[in-house]
C-alpha cells in the first residue's frame, strides 16, 4: 500500500507502516538542503521470506527498487548506519553490492553485515550528493569516509551595532550585525592578525559593557594599541575613517591603504609633526607585518580555496589554504578516516563534499589531483553556493606552484603524524611490558578532580588510543552528590566512576572478554587501562566501584602518586597485586604517563574554572523560583541591579509588568533569608 505523507514540508510516498518512524531524525531540514519533493522508500520485509541478511537481502531490496537518482543507506544489527551511499540510478548501483567476490576486503565485510536497508529518492543527482555528504556528516557510519575535524573556521568582525564599532574574533553563526572577514584557518592565524590590526588602525577591542563604563583610557591607549574612543580621545569622524581603513584593508585593499597612510606620514613629517609621523610610521609597519607573516600572497588569485593530497602507510593527509582577497589567511591540516584502499580522487571528492557541508564556498577552489565526478560535485556546491563554483587541477603557472607549495606541507604534516603514530605505538609497548599488561591498550582513561576547597568540584576523563589523544572522547562530570564532604577526593572520585561505568554498561553491555585488536574500524569503548591521579586511598575507592558492579576483570586500574616533596620523577605507582613501585627518572614509559596526567590535570582544572566563572556571574533572580527570564529582564530594566531589588518594599516590586503580589514576596522573602 503506498501512501502520500509529508515530513517537514517535504513531500514523500511511504511503502509500507515504518517509514515516518525510520526517517526521522535523518532527514535534513530546509537550512541545510533545499531539496523537494524527496520520495522515502522504506519497507517491511514480506513476511513469507525467512530474516536473511548480506548479499540475499540486498538481492530482494533489488527486485523492487527504481531507476532513479537518490540515497542509500545500509544498517547494521542494531539498526546504527554503516554506510550512506548517493546512486545515479538507484536499482543498478546497489544491484553491484550483490556481487561482493568483485568489492575491495572493505566492502564485502559491510555487504555481509547489512540486516537492513533505507533509500530516498531524489529529483537529479545532484541533489542525491548533496544529501549524501549531509547525512554522512550527521550519522557518522562506520564504512564512509569521514572528515574527523568538523569545527567552524574563525571570522574577523567588525561590528555595525555601535557608534564605536570594534574588532573581534568570531566562530560560528553570523547574528551579530557586523562586517565578517574569512575564514581564517585557525584562531593563532585571527590573533595574531587582530593584534597587529590593532596597532595599524588603533580599533578597540573591549566589549560593549566595558567601554560604556570607562572613565579614563585603558592601557592598551597608553602603548598605543586603541585610539581611546570610550573616553573621547579621538572624535567620531576620526575613528569612523579609521574603522573604513580596516576595512578596505581586510577587503584586499591592502596596498591603496598603506598608500594613504604613507601619505599621512610624509605631510605630517613636512608640517614638522614628527609625533604624528612617527604614529603613522608604526601603522605602516604593523600592516607590513601583517603581509610578512601571510607567506604567499598570490597575484593572480582573489579568492580560492587550494587542496593538496598526500597518501602515506595507510594514512591519509589533505592539507587546505585560505585566500581571501588576495591574501592568505591561513592553512589547515585534516587527517580523514580513509580505507588505505581508496584511490585518491575518490578521497578527495568525498572530503571536498563534506568539507563546503557547513563551510562558505569560494569561487574557485585548486585541487592537486583530478577528482572523480567533477562536473557533478561542480553543480553541487554551484547549488549550495548559489553563485558559479570552479574547481580546477592546474598544470602551470602560479596557481601550480601554490598546488606544489600546499603539497609540500601536505607531506611534511603526514610526516609528523606518522612520527607520533609511531612513537605512541612504542610507548603503549613500554606500557604493556613495564606493567606485564597481557596486551598493548588500545584505549586509556584518565580521571582527576579539581575544586578549591570543595566548591565547584569537577571530575576530568581524558582518553588516548594508538593516535594519541583523542579530544572527541573527554567528559567532564559536575559533582552532584549533596553527601560528599567538601574536598573529599576519594568520594568525589567515587561518583565519577560510578556515572562513567554505570552508563558505559548500560549504553555498551560488557566487553568481549577478548583483547582488543589494531584492526578495529571503530574505536574501543571500554577501556584496557584506567589511570588515576591519585594514591592508594583513589585506588581502593576505584576497585571497589568496579568490583561491586562485576567489571573488575575487564579494565587495569593504575594509580599515580605525586612523589616526595611533590617532584616529577619520583612518583609511585598502584597497581592491584603488587607493591607501590616507581619508574627510573629518564624512563620513556614515565614520561608517557606524566602527559597523560598532564592533560587530565589541564582538562579538569579548565573544566573546573569554567564552572567556577558561570558561578561567579550568576545573577541572584537566578535562584528565585517563579522568576524567568522575562520577569528578571523588567526587573533589572527597572531597578539597574540585583542589590537594588533587594531592597525594594513589595509595592515597588508590584508596579513592574509581570509581577504580582505573591511573586513580588518571593522575591523579597528570598533576599531576606539570605
Amino acid at each position: 500500500m503506498i501512501k502520500q505523507k509529508s515530513y517537514d514540508n517535504i513531500d514523500y510516498l511511504e511503502y509500507g507502516d515504518s517509514a515516518e518512524s525510520d526517517i526521522a531524525g535523518t532527514l535534513p531540514n530546509d537550512d541545510d538542503i533545499s531539496i523537494k519533493p524527496l520520495t522515502v522508500i522504506d519497507w517491511n520485509m514480506p513476511s513469507n521470506i525467512p530474516s536473511v541478511k548480506g548479499v540475499e537481502l540486498i538481492a530482494e531490496f533489488v527486485k523492487r527498487l527504481p531507476d532513479k537518482p537518490g540515497v542509500y543507506r545500509m544498517l547494521g544489527e542494531n539498526s546504527d548506519v554503516l554506510y550512506v551511499g548517493k546512486a545515479q540510478n538507484l536499482k543498478k548501483r546497489v544491484a553491484n553490492y550483490t556481487h561482493p567476490e568483485r568489492q575491495i576486503n572493505r566492502i564485502a565485510r559491510m555487504i555481509s553485515a547489512t540486516c537492513n536497508m533505507e533509500f530516498i529518492v531524489t529529483s537529479t543527482e545532484t541533489e542525491a550528493l548533496l544529501l549524501e555528504s549531509n547525512l554522512i556528516k550527521r550519522l557518522r557510519p562506520r564504512f564512509n569516509i569521514l572528515l574527523r575535524d568538523d569545527k567552524s573556521f574563525p571570522y574577523i568582525t567588525i561590528t555595525r551595532n555601535h557608534w564605536a564599532p570594534g574588532i573581534f574574533k568570531h566562530r560560528g553563526a553570523h547574528i551579530r550585525k557586523g562586517d565578517y572577514f574569512g575564514p581564517f584557518a585557525s584562531a593563532m592565524a585571527v590573533n595574531r592578525t587582530i593584534n597587529s590590526l590593532q596597532r595599524a588602525f588603533l580599533l578597540r577591542i573591549c566589549k560593549d559593557s566595558v567601554f560604556e563604563t570607562r572613565s579614563r583610557p585603558c592601557l592598551l591607549y597608553q602603548i598605543k594599541r586603541c585610539s581611546g574612543p570610550c573616553t573621547n580621545e579621538i572624535s567620531n569622524s576620526d575613528y569612523a575613517l579609521l574603522v573604513e581603513e580596516a576595512k578596505a584593508f581586510l577587503s584586499g585593499k591592502s596596498q591603496k591603504v598603506k598608500e594613504q597612510i604613507a601619505a599621512s606620514m610624509l605631510a605630517a613629517s613636512e608640517a614638522m609633526d614628527f609625533e604624528c609621523a612617527a604614529l603613522y610610521r608604526d601603522r605602516l609597519a604593523a600592516l607590513s607585518h601583517v603581509q610578512t607573516h601571510q607567506e604567499i600572497n598570490p597575484q593572480t588569485i582573489d579568492e580560492a580555496d587550494i587542496f593538496a593530497i598526500c597518501q602515506e602507510e595507510g594514512l591519509t593527509s589533505i592539507q587546505v589554504f585560505f585566500f581571501r582577497t588576495g591574501q592568505n589567511w591561513g592553512n589547515h591540516a585534516y587527517f580523514p578516516k580513509v580505507d588505505p584502499s581508496l584511490p585518491v580522487p575518490e578521497v578527495l571528492k568525498a572530503f571536498l563534499a563534506q568539507f563546503y557541508d557547513n563551510k562558505p564556498l569560494p569561487k574557485l577552489i585548486l585541487l592537486s589531483h583530478e577528482i572523480a565526478e567533477h562536473s557533478l560535485l561542480i553543480k553541487a556546491l554551484s547549488l549550495k553556493a548559489n553563485h558559479k563554483v570552479q574547481i580546477i587541477t592546474p598544470r602551470c603557472g602560479e596557481k601550480k606552484e601554490l598546488i606544489k607549495h600546499a603539497l609540500t606541507n601536505a607531506r611534511e604534516s603526514l610526516g609528523r603524524k606518522l612520527a607520533e603514530i609511531s612513537s605512541q605505538a612504542k610507548l603503549l609497548e613500554g606500557l604493556a611490558k613495564t606493567f606485564a599488561l597481557p596486551h598493548k591498550s588500545q584505549r586509556i582513561e584518565v580521571y582527576d578532580n579539581s575544586h578549591i576547597m570543595g566548591t565547584n568540584s569537577v571530575g576530568a576523563m581524558i582518553v588516548a588510543g594508538s593516535k594519541g589523544f583523542v579530544k572527541s572522547q573527554y567528559r567532564k562530570f559536575n559533582i552532584r552528590s549533596t553527601e560528599i564532604t567538601p574536598g573529599d577526593d576519594c568520594g568525589m572520585m567515587r561518583e565519577v566512576i560510578e556515572r562513567r561505568f554505570s552508563r558505559l554498561v548500560k549504553e555498551c553491555g560488557l566487553p568481549r572478554q577478548t583483547k582488543n585488536t589494531e584492526d578495529n574500524d571503530t574505536f574501543p569503548s571500554w577501556p584496557d587501562i584506567i589511570l588515576i591521579d591519585g594514591g592508594k586511598g583513589q585506588i581502593n575507592t576505584v576497585d571497589e566501584v568496579l568490583k561491586k558492579m562485576g567489571i573488575q576483570h575487564f579494565v587495569t586500574v593504575i594509580g599515580i602518586a605525586k612523589g616526595i616533596n611533590r617532584n616529577a620523577g619520583r612518583e609511585h605507582f598502584f597497581i592491584e597485586g603488587k607493591l607501590p613501585f616507581f619508574l627510573s627518572p629518564r624512563d620513556p614509559v614515565l614520561y608517557f604517563i606524566q602527559r597523560l596526567r598532564d592533560e587530565a590535570h589541564r582538562f579538569a582544572i579548565g573544566a573546573h574554572r569554567t564552572r567556577r566563572k558561570k558561578e561567579m556571574i550568576k545573577n541572584l533572580l537566578d535562584e528565585i523560583e517563579g522568576v524567568g527570564p522575562k520577569r528578571k529582564q523588567a526587573l533589572l530594566n527597572h531597578f539597574g541591579t540585583a542589590h537594588t531589588i533587594s531592597r525594594a518594599a513589595v509595592e515597588d516590586l508590584m508596579k513592574i509588568k509581570g509581577i504580582s503580589q505573591a511573586i513580588a514576596q518571593t522575591i523579597q522573602n528570598h533576599f531576606n533569608e539570605r
